[in-house]
């Protein structure tokens, strides 16, 4: 019997499949779009490159009209799921970082929007003015609202290492307004980043299950060509996080987190043209295949260590 509930296909952790069945009824689907935003750790505000494992480039490129972007990619998917829904996925750069006013012309066009039932805003925690987020509390109120913040580590050397921009306090102020105002967050974590070991990426884990989180993504780092990145990488060689490692990290990490967090990413995909390490990051399935069967030979699920931290 499988030790936890909240998965409609066996997995021993809470499914973002699940939780949008649940929710919705139907199939649900993000479609990503490109406002064309930068983000303050590129243009000079903070700093200047962005993190270092950032290439810079996205779907779209922000060239289309955002409601074109939308049609062009959920009109593909309607082909795959015919009765689809729509969440509205504001994925490149930092969705926060501009007026209010700009950021009402990108949004408020998707809360009548036809099959889309909800708004998902990927963005940094040092792009959250007050008056960025009265708007969000009152955009939360009309829409299914979701924002996503970028921690990738609680290491303060790793984070001024790969460029980050912000200190842990500042994310933990960013979840506290939010939370403050029943916006949902989604929290990125990465695992493999430079001299971090396999117990700095479970403390990070331990850390953010702590936090009123509702959603998680864990991914590995990339290293792609014509990064910073792979610029260091190439003058200092700092161990890599190996297929198996990271499977077992992901596994164990995830046995802190309460049951109710909902896991939306285990993995992640690259651009396989640019990308020189991890290739077996390509071969997601595998991955998450090899995730049930270590979390099933180990006994391990989703919040089995959530009371004992």
């Amino acid at each position: 019997m499988n030790p936890f509930k909240y998965s409609l296909d066996n997995k021993r952790y809470h499914t973002y499949n699940y939780y949008l069945k649940q929710k919705y009824h139907t199939k649900v689907a993000k479609v990503s779009l490109n406002a064309g935003l930068t983000c303050p750790n590129r243009d000079g505000t903070v700093s200047k490159g962005g993190c270092i494992y950032c290439s810079g480039d996205f779907a779209n490129d922000g060239i289309e009209p955002l409601q074109q972007q939308f049609k062009t990619v959920s009109k593909i998917m309607s082909l795959k799921w015919p009765n689809c829904k729509y969440i509205a996925y504001f994925q490149a750069g930092s969705n926060t970082y501009a007026p209010v006013s700009q950021l009402k012309e990108y949004f408020e066009p998707f809360i009548h929007y036809p099959d889309v039932v909800g708004i998902s805003i990927a963005t940094r925690p040092d792009c959250l003015q007050d008056d960025v987020l009265d708007y969000l509390e009152d955009l939360n109120k009309r829409t299914d609202l979701t924002i996503e913040l970028g921690l990738q580590t609680i290491h303060e050397k790793t984070a001024k290492l790969i460029n980050r921009g912000h200190d842990l306090k500042c994310f933990v102020d960013a979840v506290k307004k939010l939370r403050q105002r029943n916006i949902n967050i989604a929290c990125h974590i990465i695992n493999g980043l430079p001299y971090e070991t396999i117990e700095d990426m479970i403390a990070t884990a331990k850390f953010v299950s702590k936090l009123d989180i509702q959603f998680i993504k864990i991914h590995m780092l990339y290293i792609l060509y014509d990064t910073a990145m792979y610029r260091y990488y190439e003058n200092n060689h700092f161990p890599l996080l190996s297929r198996e490692n990271y499977i077992k990290v992901v596994c164990h990490q995830l046995e802190y987190f309460n049951e109710h967090v909902v896991v939306e990413r285990l993995t992640g995909d690259g651009d396989a043209k640019k990308l020189y390490y991890p290739e077996w990051s390509i071969k997601k399935v595998t991955i998450l295949n090899d995730i049930d069967k270590y979390m099933k030979e180990n006994n391990i699920w989703q919040s089995k260590k959530a009371d004992i931290q």
